[in-house]
């Protein structure tokens, strides 16, 4: 099963105010483990970068300018997705921004229920807890020592961790059954034994007859 885990980076929080993409990250996900394959562009947002964001990101109008727009990077971003499940937190946020530039590049939005919202996992799993990206990160001892900022790709792959612990962890027991040789497994089987003979001895028929004279009248002689 193939699923995209993903994040973005924007120049603030409303795309129908104006707001843009600035960064993806994506993680490819197959069975719940991350297969190494990963998606990461900045995006020029071609307008300003306000100082809220920035201070959140670090990613400024100067530095942006010189990389691709949307336009010239969405077929290779929409290649990478494919028609996997979309893994983000918060996911909501994230869609509304890229169903936002779909919609500007006249492309047809993706429906939410593509959409699998890591937050929500974790709500539902820890009732009144933090549910961000840093709290979960300590709560399975993920170290995310080098999110000193956001950033798309390094959420994203951190999120990647999340979501595998958030679906209960990695199951060594299935692969480990499969490493068993027939040797091991035979070395193992019990030993199947004949039933030893246990007849009564010439004693025990005495006492046994002995005590059936003492029952009258009973129910096997009727």
């Amino acid at each position: 099963m193939r699923e995209i885990v993903l994040d973005t980076e924007t120049t603030g929080f409303d795309p129908s105010s104006g707001d843009r993409i600035v960064e993806i990250g994506c993680v490819e996900v197959e069975n719940y483990v991350a297969t190494g394959r990963v998606y990461h562009v900045y995006i020029n947002p071609e307008r300003d970068m306000p100082e809220a964001a920035f201070k959140v990101h670090g990613l400024s109008e100067e530095f942006l300018k010189n990389h691709p727009v949307m336009a010239e990077e969405i077929d290779n971003f929409m290649n990478f997705i494919g028609d996997a499940n979309l893994v983000i937190h918060n996911a909501e946020f994230d869609m509304k921004f890229i169903n936002a530039e779909l919609i500007r590049l006249k492309r047809k939005p993706l429906p939410m229920s593509r959409s699998i919202d890591t937050v929500a996992m974790a709500r539902k799993m820890f009732p009144g807890a933090q549910a961000n990206l840093d709290a979960l990160c300590r709560r399975f001892k993920i170290d995310n020592s080098a999110r000193t900022k956001h950033g798309a790709l390094l959420d994203a792959e951190l999120l990647a961790e999340v979501y595998l612990e958030l679906r209960g962890g990695r199951q060594t027991g299935f692969s480990l059954a499969a490493e068993i040789d027939d040797e091991t497994i035979s070395q193992k089987r019990i030993e199947v034994r004949p039933p030893r003979p246990h007849a009564p001895t010439d004693e025990e028929l005495a006492a046994h007859t002995a005590f059936l004279n003492k029952i009258s009248d009973p129910i096997w002689n009727s």
